[in-house]
């Protein structure tokens, strides 16, 4: 049997979104999976959108926070229910596209990886694809990533035994942070250069605010990963390069 993938989807306010969001794991062609929404206490019609998917198909599973914790609980509390080999992480505004799922599992599965990721392009709040295509390299380690954080978190595909009991850190760019930690315990991921995911732009997100990313990314440098001046300096130079470069794409 195929193996089973666990997707996560935390969400909050997310009703304008989350149904092509849903739609999109739904028409994969790959078709072992549950999907797990963990819905932050929202105020909209979220939970009850959720719900109407949930009736019709019991892949599907909602799970309501009695109050709002953030995305970092919320993920936390995702990956304490999980029953995958596999870990899939969704955002309630990204897209899939059909073979996303299939195609990274069986890279996965015949080279016998602990991670994956893959290409996507940008689009904006109404759907349409605003970049060209952002690739991806043949792999990514620690030391790599601490310049250039070239994973976005629904392009990924993990191994719960290699997750393991990673949690999610209440901090700013914890999807970074997480992928560091992960990458200390086994080694590097590995892309597909396939334009397998689409990666929506909100003007309200936090990576929108370019002042507060770049207070986060230096933070970690040196709290987090604990790196000396200079080298933090190094790392923090090549990582503002990067994310330049890749906005003009």
């Amino acid at each position: 049997m195929d193996p089973l993938i666990s997707i996560i989807t935390p969400c909050y306010n997310s009703a304008d979104f989350i149904t092509p969001t849903i739609n999109s794991v739904i028409d994969q062609s790959y078709t072992n999976w549950e999907l797990i929404v963990i819905d932050d206490h929202s105020k909209d019609e979220t939970c009850k959108v959720v719900e109407e998917f949930a009736k019709q198909d019991p892949r599907i599973k909602l799970v309501r926070l009695e109050k709002n914790g953030g995305v970092a609980n919320a993920r936390n509390v995702g990956l304490s229910t999980v029953k995958g080999k596999y870990v899939a992480f969704l955002d309630s505004d990204d897209i899939w596209l059909k073979d996303k799922l299939s195609r990274q599992i069986g890279y996965m599965e015949e080279k016998k990886l602990p991670m994956s990721f893959c290409a996507y392009n940008r689009i904006n709040e109404e759907g349409k694809i605003i970049s060209k295509l952002i690739e991806v390299p043949k792999s990514v380690n620690y030391k790599q990533l601490l310049s250039h954080n070239v994973i976005i978190f629904s392009t990924s595909l993990t191994l719960t035994s290699a997750i393991g009991e990673l949690k999610f850190k209440k901090v700013g760019h914890e999807d970074w942070i997480f992928w560091l930690d992960l990458f200390k315990k086994c080694g590097q991921g590995y892309g597909i250069n396939e334009p397998l995911a689409l990666y929506r732009i909100r003007s309200n997100s936090v990576s929108s605010n370019k002042l507060k990313v770049i207070g986060f990314t230096w933070k970690i440098l040196r709290e987090s990963e604990k790196l000396g001046l200079m080298e933090s300096i190094y790392h923090f130079t090549k990582y503002a390069f990067a994310t330049v470069l890749k906005r003009l794409k």
